[in-house]
């Protein structure tokens, strides 16, 4: 009950829809809410990023008061954003070998980055430009559509346990389990006292991920409405990127009220001490691919790796290998 009188509260919060949003966004231009600006000469507090970009347990969200454009912590400009992730590769790519080697000594962590965004966000581009960092045959990627004839046909979270992770693996999803309270709530996929138990499903799930040794990295790549109009006018000008044009983007666009609002009861009621959310401000390309690195470097240095100790005599392995000549 409690859950449905704040929903009550959210609707009468006296929003008025993506201009009203815009233009809170731009009151509070380059600032993250409570935290000064990203704008800098330089990188600022480099193991503080997770802090300021979590959503607190529990507290409410208001989209519109985060600046899309903003760039909390990170880089002076453009060029410096690109080369700090750049420089960042090498560093990831050690430590994703050494979780990589854990894991075939029995160690059972890794790691899981869940994408989620409106369309246009960049789930696919920073898929493309992070992930490109590490070496692939260490990682998997799933994105995840609307769900198959079969799929409908089990429990949601069926298909999302058949794309975990395994042990020293990255998982990176490309949207996730949170389609089930994002597009079923605006589209009334399901009736809403199913979707309302859904959030805590998703919340004991995500724990047993965490009891399982799995660090789950969740980052909401927030555009604003503006960049999204200004992206896919792009995909619609450009005869190369049709491809990723549907008209459905046209008719979520239309929805970005509802939507917005879906993504700000998902964030509240599923950011949690084993699993928190990220909200990424995503209109700046350069900045959401460097977020989005600089956190799974953050959580990567946490869980800091080993490489795993001979199990046989290396000294006797070595004048065996010596006297063959």
């Amino acid at each position: 009950m409690a859950k449905a009188d704040k929903d009550t509260k959210r609707k009468g919060k006296g929003k008025g829809g993506p201009a009203k949003s815009a233009g809170k966004s731009r009151a509070k231009a380059g600032q993250a809410p409570g935290k000064p600006s990203g704008k800098s000469s330089g990188a600022k507090s480099p193991a503080a990023l997770r802090e300021l970009l979590r959503i607190p347990a529990g507290k409410p969200v208001d989209l519109a008061s985060h600046d899309a454009r903003a760039t909390p912590a990170g880089p002076s400009g453009k060029a410096a954003g690109v080369e700090s992730t750049a420089r960042m590769g090498e560093r990831l790519a050690d430590l994703q070998e050494r979780l990589w080697a854990s894991g075939t000594a029995g160690d059972r962590r890794r790691i899981l980055l869940i994408l989620q965004g409106m369309d246009t966000s960049g789930k696919g581009g920073t898929v493309k430009h992070v992930i490109g960092l590490f070496n692939p045959s260490g990682c998997r990627i799933k994105a995840f559509k609307a769900p198959t004839a079969e799929e409908r046909g089990h429990p949601f979270l069926w298909r999302i346990m058949r794309a975990l992770p395994e042990p020293g693996e990255i998982g990176i999803f490309d949207r996730s389990q949170y389609e089930d309270v994002l597009a079923a709530r605006v589209r009334g996929l399901v009736p809403r006292r199913q979707l309302g138990g859904r959030y805590g499903q998703i919340n004991r799930f995500e724990q047993s991920l965490a009891e399982d040794g799995v660090t789950v990295v969740k980052c909401f790549l927030h555009i604003s409405y503006e960049a999204q109009r200004e992206r896919l006018l792009q995909r619609l000008d450009n005869p190369d990127k049709h491809w990723k044009f549907s008209m459905g983007d046209i008719e979520d666009r239309a929805l970005w009220p509802a939507y917005q609002e879906a993504y700000e009861i998902a964030l509240e009621r599923c950011s949690t001490d084993d699993a928190p959310w990220y909200v990424v401000p995503a209109d700046r390309k350069w900045y959401r691919n460097w977020a989005v690195s600089k956190l799974l470097l953050e959580h990567l240095e946490a869980l800091d790796p080993k490489y795993p100790k001979a199990d046989f005599d290396v000294a006797g392995a070595r004048d065996l290998l010596v006297a063959q000549g």
